[in-house]
C-alpha cells in the first residue's frame, strides 16, 4: 500500500497557502477549492509553484481538521483574500510515497504509522501530506 518509508532531512520553503478549520467531513470539499484560490492568487502575482501542492496538518481529531493547503514559492507571496505567506520548516522527516485513491488513504496513514513505532519513532503532533 505504501512505499518503503525513509527518514530524511528537508530544507525550509517559502510557501503560499490559506489555513481553514472545518469540520473533517467538509475537507473533500472544501479543499479543491482553497487549492485554486492559492493557485490563482499565485499567478496574479506572477509566482510559480516550486513544488507540488500540501496540505500541512496542525491539529486532526474526529471531528474537527485545522490545516493549511498551498505550494511551495520561490518567493514570499503577498496577502490576497484568504492566501498567506508561510513556511514549510526545515525538518528531519519519515515519508512514504501512497498510490491510490482517497478511501485507502486512511490506511495508508495506519500503516505508516505502524512502521514509524516499530522503527523506534515518535509521531510529531503536526503532518504533512504531499500530492502529486
Amino acid at each position: 500500500m505504501i512505499e518503503t518509508p525513509q527518514i530524511t532531512d528537508l530544507p525550509a520553503r517559502q510557501t503560499a497557502t490559506i489555513r481553514l478549520t472545518i469540520p473533517s467531513d467538509q475537507i473533500q470539499q472544501e479543499m479543491g477549492p482553497a487549492i485554486g484560490e492559492v493557485m490563482q492568487a499565485i499567478a496574479a502575482q506572477g509566482i510559480a509553484p516550486t513544488g507540488p501542492v500540501f496540505s500541512h496538518h496542525f491539529k486532526m481529531s474526529p471531528d474537527q481538521f485545522d490545516f493549511e493547503v498551498g505550494v511551495p514559492v520561490r518567493r514570499p507571496v503577498a496577502p490576497a483574500g484568504r492566501v498567506e505567506p508561510s513556511n514549510l520548516p526545515a525538518a528531519r522527516v519519515a515519508r512514504t510515497v501512497y498510490r491510490g485513491g482517497y478511501e485507502g488513504l486512511g490506511g495508508a496513514w495506519g500503516e505508516f504509522h505502524a512502521w514509524i513505532g516499530a522503527n523506534g519513532h515518535r509521531p510529531a503532533a503536526n503532518l504533512w501530506e504531499f500530492y502529486a
